[in-house]
């Protein structure tokens, strides 16, 4: 595997891959890789004939008061877990490269609705960070596919719009969220929990587990719902953010006409905040 930290280098090697016919797949992310990241970086592998990987700790998509300076930098161990995948290219440019011109006068690019309520209210500015630094590195990159990770479910739904509507040529995929055998979704932000914690956590998606049953079973009281899986957030120590009950593809507020369903939370472990989601379809009426 190849790390290069210039535009100009990643151009030059994407154009070698591409004058030699091979397939581009990207994988975008922020470092401090665990076993979620590796598996996007194996799909793409199957997916493509040439993987590029990049490392970016996106100061964009930061708020004020969030972990940007304390966000684990791993470099040389995430190298090895990227070789280990099959990535064949690693992009690891610093902020001066991202944003030669500064920050404060960058065109910013904004994902109207999708991007809206959920993680767009509890992190106001954060998805027009992600769709900034995303369109950017689409248009470094320009991979014929790019493999996201359904944790962020959210976030997928932001880039899929955002490529759908800006016309880009890039197939966006989906990766199942990746978890411990205790249902814990796979985060960086795991690592920021205390053993107590820890040992709560899988609480949130045993949670979306039993709403989703409840659903299926044909429960449409949400509000019952979410007041009854709160309950149990509280009482693991977990102070909520949100949970709601949303159309899979729209974002928007489910009702009990529609098929295709995620349940999406977001909740802090004292000052860890975690989000995961369960997208599932019910059989449709007889």
């Amino acid at each position: 595997m190849n790390t290069v930290k210039s535009v100009r280098e990643l151009r030059a090697a994407v154009a070698q891959a591409r004058a030699e016919g091979k397939q581009i797949a990207f994988v975008p992310t922020m470092g401090n890789l665990h076993a979620g990241h590796a598996a996007l970086v194996e799909k793409a592998a199957q997916r493509a004939d040439f993987v590029v990987a990049s490392i970016f700790v996106n100061p964009l998509q930061f708020g004020p008061s969030e972990d940007l300076d304390k966000y684990p930098r791993t470099l040389i161990a995430d190298q090895e877990k990227l070789v280990e995948a099959g990535c064949h290219l690693l992009f690891t440019p610093d902020v001066d490269e991202m944003y030669p011109h500064g920050m404060h006068g960058q065109t910013r690019v904004s994902v109207p609705v999708i991007s809206e309520g959920l993680c767009g209210a509890s992190r106001p500015g954060h998805f027009e960070g992600v769709a900034t630094v995303v369109s950017k590195l689409f248009n470094m990159v320009q991979p014929d596919l790019a493999i996201f990770g359904q944790k962020d479910f959210q976030q997928l739904a932001v880039i899929r719009t955002l490529v759908r509507d800006l016309n880009m040529p890039i197939q966006i995929i989906g990766e199942p969220t990746v978890r411990a055998d205790d249902g814990l979704a796979l985060s960086s932000r795991n690592g920021y929990l205390s053993a107590e914690q820890r040992a709560s956590a899988p609480v949130l998606y045993q949670s979306l587990r039993d709403m989703a049953d409840a659903i299926r079973a044909g429960e449409y009281d949400f509000a019952k719902l979410i007041s009854a899986a709160q309950a149990q957030h509280s009482a693991a120590g977990f102070r909520p953010d949100y949970l709601e009950v949303r159309e899979a593809n729209s974002l928007r507020p489910a009702t009990g006409d529609d098929r295709q369903l995620v349940i999406l939370v977001a909740a802090f472990s004292g000052s860890t905040r975690l989000i995961d989601n369960l997208a599932f379809e019910l059989d449709k009426p007889v």
